[in-house]
């Protein structure tokens, strides 16, 4: 896999997740970026080089699915990976509109890889 210089972008409110799952990336070779909410991203500027946004589905404020509607609306098209510990959340058809996959909590480096590369198209 090509990644060198992909950024993917984990927002999670969880501080364990935003501190091993960049990590990860950074071994698969994405250049990774970490953010507690959804505003923090947003005032970042992140998005206009984000090639792919894990997001957790459950988060307060404004959760992944609101997140990703807020960036469609901007004009954003980054693919997605939605993330979620609670199965009820990844069931529901509104939140799987426009994402990638679904990964639920714990999930394995490979349901990850796989998830990555059918986000960016990657062999």
């Amino acid at each position: 896999m090509k990644n060198a210089g992909i950024l993917v972008t984990v927002i999670d409110d969880d501080e364990s997740v935003r501190e091993s799952l960049p990590g990860l990336l950074n071994e698969f070779g994405f250049v990774a970026r970490a953010f507690a909410t959804a505003e923090e991203f947003l005032r970042s500027g992140v998005a206009e080089n984000a090639k792919c946004l894990i997001l957790d589905i459950s988060m307060p404020v404004m959760s992944g699915p609101e997140l990703h509607r807020e960036l469609v609306k901007r004009g954003y098209s980054i693919p997605t990976i939605f993330m979620s510990a609670h199965p009820e959340f990844a069931s529901q058809t509104d939140i799987r509109e426009g994402a990638v996959e679904c990964l639920m909590k714990p999930f394995s480096e490979t349901a990850l890889i796989d998830a990555l590369k059918r986000a960016l198209n990657l062999k």
